[in-house]
């Protein structure tokens, strides 16, 4: 089985892997021949969802794009920490080397001028692309997406997302606040639109002009929700009417639990209507109709953001890209939602490190489409109907030998022949050479 982490790893190995083939390809050979790649990278997204086995979460498109790659079981984040975790992850670094731990260091300065995966695309003839939330901002990322290291052109961040965290969640009492809980209706917020909204039509509007481009390029989409404040569509809601929503599993802090491991989840704390419950810091348990609303906003965000994976997708279909595009899915880390008494990401259980990971590769995790054929159509959640998708393939193979026990330097290996799965309920553990 993967150490933690080894599935992240992993996604450095196989996106490096298409960049060193183009490094290696024969002079003869137009760069054009190179495949693209897509980089989504969502924010506090656990794998609550379908093609994970979750039965509640109405995510389509994001099961969809599953079904035609090789879905990771066990992939983990090195720190359920926004900055640290993506720092990493573009990196391959562990937050042992890049010296970050928190947002207060950006590692070129701190501890090393580490490249990037972007940055390696970029040195190799590709054209590199950021929108939205790729880099954590801030310090970490030296106030510029590490800019220009990493990136052809100045990253994209969506106008509206100044008004995350202000007064736009309109309250029972008809006032505006600084809610946790923010369902909204979008034609009333300012600007019209969300910052999600904003970062799937800048994305589709690069896929198009890249289509005529003589260069590949490597474009990273970062998605904010399901991060807090919760803030999406109202309509989204009625997926999950609260009488269909449970509490955690196992909702209680563990009798023996350090209080080291614990984390009091102050970033909810600070938000209206959780200050409003008056709860006692660190231990007071959240009333449960309030823990269902909580839960059901968290999945509301998630189906809201698999409509936005869902139109990015189904344009690069009709763009004609699917065919010569890898596209990569992954998180910087979970949330926990209730479960040992946490509501926040910051520890290291399960639900806060562990991520969806998916790769879906043209002609090697799925068939190449035919002429006039869609690989990835747009499914709307609101459907009634929905056809199940079975579980993405699985590549049975070994990692390649570490030439560092830390982990940080991992040859590139050949790329893995794919296997037929065996009739199972899901993708084997994957093992260590």
């Amino acid at each position: 089985m993967l150490p933690p982490g080894g599935g992240l790893l992993w996604l450095g190995l196989v996106l490096g892997s298409v960049c060193a083939s183009v490094g290696s390809a024969a002079p003869g050979n137009s760069a054009t021949d190179a495949l693209n790649v897509l980089l989504i990278i969502v924010d506090d997204l656990r794998p609550s969802l379908g093609c994970y086995g979750d039965k509640l979460i109405r995510s389509p498109n994001m099961d969809q794009l599953a079904s035609h790659s090789l879905l990771f079981q066990n992939a983990f984040a090195q720190q359920a920490v926004c900055a640290p975790s993506r720092v990493s992850l573009l990196t391959g670094r562990r937050p042992d080397t890049t010296r970050l731990y928190d947002f207060n260091s950006y590692w070129r300065a701190h501890s090393g001028n580490f490249s990037t995966i972007p940055q390696y695309f970029k040195e190799n003839g590709y054209v590199t692309m950021s929108v939205g939330k790729v880099f954590h901002p801030g310090v970490s990322s030296n106030h510029s997406d590490d800019s220009p290291y990493s990136w052809s052109v100045p990253p994209y961040h969506p106008s509206s997302e100044k008004y995350e965290n202000t007064k736009t969640c309109r309250g029972p009492d008809g006032e505006l606040h600084a809610n946790l809980l923010c369902p909204v209706d979008v034609a009333d917020v300012p600007e019209g639109t969300l910052p999600d909204k904003q970062s799937t039509e800048q994305a589709i509007r690069l896929l198009g002009k890249m289509k005529t481009s003589a260069s590949p390029f490597f474009l990273a989409v970062g998605y904010h929700k399901p991060h807090i404040p919760f803030r999406y569509p109202k309509e989204f809601q009625k997926l999950y009417p609260l009488e269909n929503i449970t509490l955690a599993p196992d909702p209680q802090v563990p009798a023996s639990l350090p209080p080291v491991a614990y984390n009091p989840w102050m970033d909810i704390r600070r938000r209206e209507d959780v200050q409003a419950l008056n709860l006692s810091v660190p231990y007071g348990l959240i009333p449960a109709d309030f823990q269902r609303k909580i839960r059901q906003s968290y999945f509301a965000c998630v189906s809201y953001l698999d409509t936005q994976v869902g139109h990015l997708l189904s344009a690069l279909d009709d763009l004609q890209l699917a065919s010569s595009t890898i596209v990569a899915l992954t998180s910087d880390h979970g949330w926990a939602l209730g479960e040992h008494g946490e509501w926040a990401k910051y520890s290291n259980f399960d639900v806060t490190t562990r991520v969806p990971l998916v790769f879906y590769v043209p002609g090697r995790t799925a068939p190449l489409p035919a002429a006039g054929d869609k690989l990835f159509p747009y499914l709307d959640p609101f459907d009634s109907i929905s056809e199940s998708v079975e579980p993405g393939r699985w590549i049975k193979c070994r990692l390649p030998k570490r030439s560092d026990p830390r982990g940080d330097a991992m040859r590139l290996g050949k790329a893995c022949p794919q296997q037929t799965s065996p009739q199972r309920s899901g993708p084997p553990p994957m093992t260590l050479a």
